[in-house]
This record gives structure tokens, C-alpha cells and sequence, in this order.
């Protein structure tokens, strides 16, 4: 069952490419969504649990592949830290299109997609991050449940 609402479900969060402008190349394959994220949504829609909502998403940058159940190895060190994009319609377009903030349209769009409004920029290192192949979307400044990942 989890599968088939993968397969039907994983249009429903992809992040445009070059979202993180470090990434030297895009992404390798299409964003997919987290067990974690699966989970909230099947209970959200399923099961009348209450939603998934941070106020916060943190992009976490890898230097390994990521999976459903985790995002791949951290960076660390060399003024490495997670960049936070509040949740706000300024900061996620709408699946009508790239930009768009609008409540009144309530994500009408038929791309299934979203995509940060801004760019997110990154400290300059100040030691070698090695090479970044994989970023994921988290909950929380360090920790926390991966919600999307590509690479």
C-alpha cells in the first residue's frame, strides 16, 4: 500500500532544481518524499490526524545518497549549517508556477509541484565540504525528520 501511494503521491512535493546553489550539477533524479512525510500525510488524509505543518524547513546538504528512512551524510564543519526557509506563502510558490504567493489560489496549479521563492545561500566554506550529492528538506536546525530529499 505504501508503494502505490508513493508512486501516486511523489509529483506532489518536488523542489525545483538548483535549489541549493552550492549543488555544482542538479539533482540526479526527481525529489521524492520521506516515510515521515508519507506517514503524516496517510494520517492527515486518511486517518483525520492533524497535519504536518513546521514553521520552519531546514536544507540539509549531504555528501552521500539519501533514502526514504534518512538523508544521506551531513556536511559538517567549515561554517557549514543548515539554511531555514520559513514556511509562508513568500517562500513556497504555489503548483501554479515558480513565484506565485497567492492564498487565493490555493495551490491550483496542475504541476504538482512547489519550489522555494528565493534563493538559498550558503556561507562561503571555510574548509572543504567534500563533494554535495544529495539535499533534504528537514524539520528542525539539526536532527529532526527528513521530509524530501534529491540528489
Amino acid at each position: 500500500m505504501l508503494n502505490r501511494f508513493r508512486k501516486l503521491f511523489m509529483p506532489l512535493v518536488l523542489v525545483a532544481l538548483g535549489l541549493v546553489s552550492v549543488m555544482a550539477a542538479p539533482p540526479s533524479q526527481a525529489a521524492a518524499t520521506s516515510n515521515y512525510f508519507q506517514n503524516h500525510i496517510i494520517d492527515q488524509v486518511f486517518r483525520a490526524q492533524t497535519a504536518l505543518a513546521p514553521a520552519t524547513i531546514y536544507v540539509e546538504l549531504a555528501t552521500s545518497t539519501a533514502t526514504a528512512q534518512a538523508c544521506g551524510t551531513e556536511v559538517s564543519g567549515g561554517s557549514y549549517a543548515r539554511q531555514a526557509i520559513t514556511s509562508s506563502l513568500a517562500n513556497w510558490a504555489g503548483t501554479q508556477g515558480a513565484g506565485t504567493t497567492s492564498a487565493s489560489t490555493n495551490s491550483s496549479g496542475s504541476s504538482g509541484t512547489t519550489s522555494n521563492n528565493a534563493a538559498i545561500t550558503y556561507p562561503a566554506p571555510t574548509a572543504n565540504w567534500t563533494t554535495i550529492t544529495t539535499f533534504c528538506l528537514m524539520d528542525a536546525s539539526s536532527g529532526g525528520n527528513e521530509l524530501v530529499y534529491a540528489g
